[in-house]
């Protein structure tokens, strides 16, 4: 491997270039959390995928995951608590209520079983 340095000042500076990664993968809100944690509880990792120009894809790949899992879940929840559309016209505030509870524990699940690892 030929590697070129510039000096600066006393200092001589590898010229490193990251590899090109892609630039229309863009991430939602389970791939940017998944970022996040890597970069700030997992910086080998982190700086492994970066510099291998893996990160956004590997990113894209946990945040699809985890989109499928969310989804599922609630679907599973709402099935067996038998949240139906009859409820929403009778009690739209119970509705309401029954469906957040849902989503907050399907998002507990996916960041304890995909994002936070």
């Amino acid at each position: 491997m030929n590697i070129t340095y510039r000096q600066v000042n006393d200092y001589m500076i590898p010229n490193l270039k990251l590899p090109p990664e892609e630039t229309a993968i863009r991430l939602g809100k389970w791939g940017m959390m998944y970022k996040d944690y890597l970069q700030k509880h997992n910086p080998v990792l982190f700086a492994t995928l970066l510099t291998q120009g893996k990160l956004y894809q590997h990113c894209a790949e946990i945040d699809t995951q985890a989109q499928q899992m969310f989804n599922t879940l609630t679907a599973q929840m709402i099935k067996s608590e038998n949240i139906t559309e009859q409820l929403k016209a009778r009690n739209q505030l119970e509705w309401v209520q029954r469906m957040n509870s849902i989503q907050e524990r399907a998002s507990e699940i996916v960041c304890k079983e995909l994002i936070y690892v």
